[in-house]
């Protein structure tokens, strides 16, 4: 069981990243997905999350209206598309797997992926 998160990079505030998450070993479509972040110097947060089974989704207030989570099933992947970047939103971006009765709580996850360093900054 594996999740390998990636798509992570330098970006200009108000440009736009898609990080996906990738499972091996497993059907990512079985679990709910998280993603966290966390920026040096502060606490894992989480940031959104997509259910297993009927595609709820759930957004930080810092990042609702510019992220979208989504899965692609047949792809064993879950997507993070980050649009208006700003540089607050510098951080190192985990996915999570499991099935979590609170979203955001980091020990409600049974595993999860090496982190994706997004850095917003001109």
């Amino acid at each position: 069981v594996q999740l390998q998160a990636s798509g992570g990079g330098l970006v200009q505030p108000g440009g736009s990243l898609r990080l996906s998450c990738a499972a091996s070993g497993f059907t990512l479509g079985a679990y709910a997905i998280g993603w966290f972040r966390q920026a040096p110097g502060k606490e894992r947060e989480g940031v959104s999350y997509i259910h297993s089974s009927d595609g709820n989704t759930l957004y930080a207030n810092s990042v609702k209206g510019r992220f979208t989570i989504s899965r692609d099933n047949a792809k064993n992947t879950v997507y993070l598309q980050m649009n208006s970047l700003k540089p607050e939103d510098t951080a190192v971006y985990y996915c999570a797997g499991g099935w979590p009765s609170i979203p955001f709580i980091e020990s409600e996850y049974d595993f999860w992926g090496q982190g994706t360093q997004v850095t917003v900054s001109s």
